[in-house]
This record gives C-alpha cells, structure tokens and sequence, in this order.
C-alpha cells in the first residue's frame, strides 16, 4: 500500500463493521432506556417511597454523577488495559446494578444503585466508542459512529412504552421499570463476546503478533501490521492522564467538553423529567404524559437521520453550529410569548428533540477523532465526566426550576446553555470529515478556524 493508503481508514464497509456498530449501540441504548425509565418509575416510586422533592431531584441526578466518574476512571483504564476486558466487563456491571435497584427499600438505596449504574453506563461511551472508531473506514467514521449514540433516543423512546405497559402493576411498578435495563445489558453482553481488540491498541502497546492476528481475522490473510499506519507511534507507556492538556491537546479537550456539556444539560433534564415538564405546560392523562414524551423521544431519532446524512455532506462543524443555532432560537421563542399555552411550549420541545437528534452523536465522534489511541478513551472518558458535571446539576435543579420559572423560564435557561455551545464551537471546532484518525491525530495540533484564518485557509 502507498504512504497514504491505511488498510482500516480505506477499507470497504463490511458486515463486520456493521456489527461492530450494533454492538457498540447497546450502551447508548441502555443509557437512554435507564435515564428515561427512572423519570416514569417516579410515578409510583414517589408515594411508595415518599419521596421529597430534593430526593426526587438526587436521585435523578444520581446516575449522572455516577457516569462523571465512570467515565473519567475507565475511560483510563481502557487505555491502560484495553478496550475488549472493559467492553464486557462494564456491561455485567449494568446488569447487577440495575437488578438490585428493583430490591431497594429506602432512599439511599436507590441512589447509590443508579450512581453505580451511572459509573457503568459512562464507562461504556470511552470503551465501546474507542474500539468501534479504531476499526471504522473514515468514510463512514462519523456516520457509524453517530448511529450508535441515535441509539441513546431509541431506548429512551423504549423506556417511555415499557414504562406506559408496567404502569397498572401496581405501587411497585417502578422496581419492574427500575430493574428492567438488566434485560439489555445481558443480550448486549451476547452480542459483545468474542469482539476482537482494536489492533491499533495492541500495536500503541506494542503487542504487534496479537495485532497482527487480529489484523487477519478481520481483513484477510494477505494484510498484515505494515498495512496500517498507526497513529500511536509514541511509547504507550508514557501516556498519562495529563496528557490530554499538553501541547495543543488542551485546545481540543476544552472544546469538546464545552459542546458535550451544553447539548446534554438540556437534553437529560428534559428526558429525566418528561412527564413533570408536559404536566407543566398543562397536559394531563396517560395519552398526554406518555403518550408526549413516547414523541419527543422519537422526534429525536427522527432527527438524527438527517443529521447522519448531513454530517459526512456538510461536516461536523457546520452541523453542530446550525442545530446549536436551531435549538437556542425554539427554546428560548416561549418565554416571549405572553401567557404562553401548551401548543408552542410542546414546539419549542418538538423543534429542541429534532435538532438535538441532528446533531447530538457528535459528542462520541469529535473526540474519538481529535485524540491520538494512546489517549483516546480517557479523552472520551474525560469528555463524557466534565458534561455529566453540568447535566447532574441541571436533573437535580429541574424539578425546582419547574416550580420557580415555569414551563418557559426553564426552556428559556436550555437555551442560554445552547447559545454557549454555539459561541464555543464556533471559535473552537475544527472540521475532521472524511480524514484518516493518523491525520487527524499524528501532528496533535488541530486546525481551529482562527488558525485556519491565519495560514489563508477556511473550512
């Protein structure tokens, strides 16, 4: 193969990439299911357990903390042991935690379950994003990549129809709702075995025998380790933690965490609290509460097939900046409206699901491709923890910022939130489409649009 030729960045698409893809879609969808079933579950776990408002709000917020530090840790530890030992592990981790969830009898109980369940889920964004970008054509990098995390809205959308089938069984429906992810951990964990190890890994290890088997499983006896061009020449051993900040790597990590962080604080307050948030705007009935959040949650999936067309056509750049745009113009319209009624707030919702869906997955592309191997997964780790920060207060403060502001007011906060992510991404975002994860990552020094400027360059 010539210089620029790389045996995994120009490879045809394959039915082994298409699983690899499926599988790693299972932690976004457990993700979305877990997060969005505890908002039904307060249904009936509300009374049974005679929650407070403040414990309302912590245990919401308590899987989320627990994925700032799942994320943070074992998005580490995936780059020091490797991706294939986290890929399985974390998903038993998802099973237990989410079974013993179901036999909680105090408060307490149920909070430190869904902060365990937290650290699993946010160890499975650095793990199963990490090894699914190591072995994916950069033709379709981003497009395969963005699926799985469209996923994250499918289960969401899932944990809205269980949740509205469970909810006659009485006061303890919400252990059945609270216990049910371990269902799809376990057929995720199937599905996982027998994944091989990203042979770029093994190869920034220098395990190069193992990285050449896979390397032929994989692709075919006739390849072999010369036929790519690892963008992890440094000695792995070397890396650490900090090295994310060195160097220009500061610039990209402070991007990322910046963007990852003002598309989810919306996004998990409203999915969290779905039900609370359309009762706000006056709706009522099962038809109206399940039935409006069923919706949202499917106009978000509805907008990520554009947005996974979009974003190999026009670029990653382009299509956050205009869904940034979009979402902080529809949330913020409402609290402009004198005595605002339910029909534009659902809108504004409406309009906010469609173009997060648009858009959203790009928080486990941009930093997948930004950082070299030997880094990558604490780089998503790290991405995943520092937007958890934002999006626990926020779970925690929505209840509360319901009852002070009103249906509006809170919009109208998501969309001060989203008007930094845009700000953020247009002084910072580089534009990474259809380049090899070597280009991408050899130089570690990306080009950001006020540098592009100066060399007479644009996107």
């Amino acid at each position: 193969m010539s210089a620029t030729s790389n045996l995994i960045d120009d490879a045809p698409l394959t039915t082994f990439h298409k699983k690899l893809t499926f599988f790693a879609s299972g932690g976004p969808f457990i993700d979305g299911y877990a997060l969005s079933i505890i908002g039904i579950a307060f249904i009936t776990m509300t009374p049974g357990l005679e929650l407070s408002t403040g414990e309302i709000g912590l245990i919401g917020a308590a899987s989320l903390i627990g994925i700032f530090f799942g994320g943070a840790i074992f998005g580490w530890l995936t780059d020091k042991i490797g991706r294939h030992k986290m890929y399985i592990a974390d998903l038993i981790a998802l099973a237990l935690f989410s079974l013993l969830n179901g036999f909680a009898t105090e408060v307490w109980h149920v909070v430190l379950c869904r902060f365990l369940l937290g650290m699993a889920i946010g160890a499975d964004y650095p793990i199963a994003t990490s090894l699914l970008a190591e072995f994916l054509p950069r033709k379709v990098r981003g497009r395969l990549l963005g699926a799985t995390f469209v996923v994250w809205a499918v289960g969401a959308a899932a944990a809205f129809a269980v949740g509205y089938l469970l909810r006659d069984m009485g006061p303890d429906a919400w252990r059945f709702m609270v216990a049910s992810p371990a269902i799809f951990a376990v057929v995720t964990l199937l599905c996982r075995l027998g994944t091989p190890e990203s042979p770029r890994w093994l190869l920034s290890r220098g395990r190069q025998e193992e990285a050449r088997a896979v390397i032929k499983k994989v692709y075919g006896e006739q390849y072999d380790i010369s036929d790519i061009s690892s963008d992890a020449e440094a000695d792995a051993k070397k890396a650490s933690f900090a090295d994310i900040f060195k160097g220009q790597l500061w610039k990209r990590t402070l991007f990322v965490s910046i963007f990852w962080t003002a598309q989810v604080i919306p996004l998990f307050a409203v999915y969290t609290f779905a039900p609370d948030l359309l009762a706000s705007f006056g709706l009522t009935g099962d038809a109206n509460l399940y039935g409006g959040s069923f919706l949202i949650s499917m106009l978000f999936v509805i907008g990520g097939v554009p947005g996974l067309w979009l974003v190999e056509k026009i670029g990653r750049r382009k299509l956050l900046l205009g869904s940034f745009g979009v979402i902080a113009v529809a949330l913020a319209i409402p609290a402009f409206i004198p005595d605002v009624q339910a029909g534009p707030l659902f809108l504004a919702l409406a309009i906010f699901a469609i173009a997060s869906g648009a858009s959203s997955f790009l928080e486990v592309v941009y930093p997948n491709e930004l950082f070299p191997t030997e880094i990558r997964a604490t780089a998503v780790g790290f991405g995943t923890a520092i937007s958890r920060v934002g999006s626990a207060a926020s779970t925690y403060l929505m209840p509360v910022a319901i009852i002070s502001f009103g249906a509006a007011g809170s919009l109208l906060i998501g969309a001060v939130i989203s008007l930094v992510g845009l700000v953020a991404t247009f002084l910072l975002a580089p534009e990474t489409a259809n380049k090899t994860l070597s280009e991408l990552t050899s130089d570690k020094k990306p080009a950001f649009p006020a540098e592009r400027t100066k060399e007479g360059s644009s996107l």
